[in-house]
């Protein structure tokens, strides 16, 4: 068994054209990611799977290593399944979906991410969450929510603030953030892309729930910090200010 990460990157994007080639401190994003996540120990190898040739060209001019894939998929975990099938993984193999706008990921996140599924034999996925008490990412529907069961599995996922706190009160209150980030058994993520969306991810347009709707448990490691991926122009202005010190 190995495990392999896998990075999907596209450069058309409605909110940020070209984002992952965007430039931080002389390094495109997808390098800065790309770099980061190699440090993860755990992880075999690393690829970046994506349909545009300025990015496959980045990648292989900084020593990555790229994979070409088709145009027409309509999530990042479409992408990296196609790119699983031309890595030709086996079923027991564990891919690890790191996001492309996330160059400040720390490696103990993936590291922590793979270690709670290989944990969790009864799980085909894993993702992470992150403890805080920021009341306005609870309020925030951009900021996914998770609730978890004793073991550490997801019971659900939600924009809306969750769980709800009936009773007011002065202690902070804490909730999990949930993170991006996925590892999956290949063959469960080669069966997740085909499953029929379910009801709840088509009204909160988390594809997260497709795995909770039909059936299958979800563990969710908590990760010791946050990350924050780069969605806007603006959000990578930010985050140059901040790296420059």
């Amino acid at each position: 068994m190995q495990t392999v990460g896998i990075i999907p990157a596209r450069y058309e994007s409605s909110r940020f054209p070209g984002k992952p080639l965007a430039d931080i401190l002389g390094r495109p994003m997808i390098q800065h990611v790309y770099e980061r996540s190699s440090e993860a120990s755990g992880l075999d190898r690393i690829f970046v799977a994506t349909d545009d040739a300025r990015i496959a060209r980045a990648v292989k001019a900084f020593g990555g290593e790229p994979i070409l894939t088709r145009s027409d998929h309509p999530s990042g975990t479409d992408r990296i399944a196609e790119a699983s099938r031309l890595l030709k993984l086996s079923d027991e193999d564990i891919v690890v979906n790191v996001q492309g706008d996330e160059p400040l990921v720390e490696p103990s996140m993936i590291h922590l991410l793979v270690e709670a599924l290989k944990e969790a034999p009864e799980c085909p996925m894993a993702t992470l969450g992150f403890e805080t008490c920021d009341s306005g990412e609870y309020l925030d529907p951009n900021v996914v929510k998770i609730v978890r069961d004793t073991g550490g599995k997801a019971l659900y996922f939600s924009r809306a603030p969750l769980p709800h706190r009936r009773d007011p009160g002065a202690a902070p209150f804490f909730f999990l953030k949930h993170l991006g980030f996925y590892a999956y058994r290949n063959a469960f993520l080669q069966t997740f892309t085909q499953l029929s969306p379910g009801k709840y991810e088509s009204e909160e347009k988390l594809e997260q729930l497709r795995a909770l709707e039909h059936g299958f448990c979800i563990q969710v490691a908590l990760s010791p910090v946050e990350t924050h991926g780069i969605d806007t122009p603006e959000d990578l202005e930010k985050l140059r200010k901040r790296m420059a010190g």
